[in-house]
């Protein structure tokens, strides 16, 4: 592959796990909830994954594993926040910590403090023909089958929020009161966008332990989970935009080790200047707050975003 080939590539890699948890965080806050427990669901999901895929030997098993954990946890915070009304941010915070600390427990335990277990990965699957084209073949069409989910996920939601029931899951985000009014169960509907909202950063975490690496690390999100709700309103809380702005912040993570392969020179001026891999490492991050920074207050979520529906008798 020539070096924009590499870097495209890189770039798709690296944005499939933002993007994964980004759709299922889409449709959790249209309905009304703010799950900020994303980074620890993707913990959960990457630790599920890479335990029992290790355990089996079958990466779908680690899948399938991972998609449960972050379900699981999915109704954890859909009872404390749709049906117990808690303070969505405070029980969003309380699973991020809660996982940091029972995965790597977890991982010590069952694996021991030097483990050298591996998981079986995901492999590449290439789409016959189309994988031939040059340039985008080896760009779009070899990629893991993860990848590919990302785009038939993005058009399906968008499909689903312009159907009648994704009308009426809008609608429990905007004005709970008059979608209950017209016979939406606003309680069921956010119960469900909140566990589907948990199995998407479930299988986004896989995608780490099962796809990049084969293995696990404690905390080995390192923020990811963040800078998924960052995409959501970066990409209006829209599937596609959602995409798009996931593939940015895929772009600058993969701009580092780009610049890193290459010495971490710049040509500034006509000199070459040493960049500190330290300020490479850190720009994702300084993409994220720069973006927070340059949009705060200019996007507008759903109206009742974060706001708990009690039903009036």
């Amino acid at each position: 592959m020539t070096g924009l080939e590499e870097f495209l590539s890189g770039t798709l890699r690296l944005s499939a796990p933002l993007i994964l948890a980004a759709l299922g965080e889409i449709v959790s806050q249209r309905s009304g909830v703010i799950n900020i427990s994303i980074e620890g669901m993707m913990l959960g999901g990457a630790f599920a994954g890479f335990a029992a895929g290790a355990a089996t030997g079958s990466a779908g098993a680690g899948l399938l594993a991972a998609a449960a954990a972050g379900a699981a946890l999915g109704c954890v915070f859909a009872f404390l926040c749709v049906v117990r009304n808690a303070d969505q941010i405070v029980a969003g915070m309380g699973i991020n910590i809660a996982m940091i600390g029972l995965t790597g427990a977890l991982f010590r335990a069952i694996f021991g403090m030097e483990s050298l277990a591996t998981a079986p990965r995901l492999e590449d699957y290439p789409i016959p023909v189309l994988s031939g084209l040059p340039v985008v073949g080896e760009v779009f069409f070899n990629q893991s089958v993860l990848v590919y989910v990302c785009g038939a996920l993005a058009l399906g939601i968008w499909l689903f929020l312009r159907s009648p029931q994704g009308l009426g899951l809008r609608a429990c985000g905007v004005r709970p009161e008059a979608a209950d009014a017209a016979g939406v169960r606003v309680g069921l509907t956010r119960f469900a966008a909140v566990v589907f909202g948990g199995t998407m950063a479930g299988i986004a975490g896989a995608y780490l332990t099962l796809a990049q690496t084969s293995s696990f690390a404690e905390n080995m999100t390192s923020g990811r989970g963040f800078i998924a709700l960052a995409v959501v309103i970066f990409g209006r809380w829209h599937p596609i935009g959602a995409v798009l702005a996931a593939l940015i912040f895929g772009g600058a993570n993969e701009a580092q080790f780009w610049f890193q392969a290459r010495g971490s020179q710049a040509m500034i001026a006509g000199t070459h200047v040493h960049i500190p891999y330290q300020a490479l490492l850190a720009l994702p991050y300084v993409v994220t707050l720069a973006v927070l920074t340059m949009f705060a207050g200019s996007y507008r979520g759903p109206r009742a975003l974060g706001k708990p529906y009690v039903r009036s008798r």
